[in-house]
């Protein structure tokens, strides 16, 4: 249990510094002379990769949360 823990604290810490592209979208932003779009880009598809993984962890949470909660109320 204890590995599990660390290693999603490893992997959610890493997130961050991950580049996420298909390798069509890097070579065409890659030819560009300032790199902000190449930033955008980049910045979109992280952001479009957390919410799934939000939301999951948030009902999964509730779920947790609910069944527990129920549990100790009927001891």
């Amino acid at each position: 249990m204890k590995r599990k823990i660390v290693f999603s604290l490893i992997a959610f810490f890493f997130v961050s510094y991950s580049n996420a592209q298909c390798a069509m979208c890097r070579a065409v932003l890659e030819s560009e002379e300032g790199q902000s779009t190449a930033e955008g880009v980049n910045d979109g598809i992280m952001y479009l990769m957390t919410i799934p993984y939000i939301l999951v962890g948030g009902i999964g949470f509730l779920i947790y949360w609910n069944f527990f909660r129920t549990k100790k109320d009927k001891e």
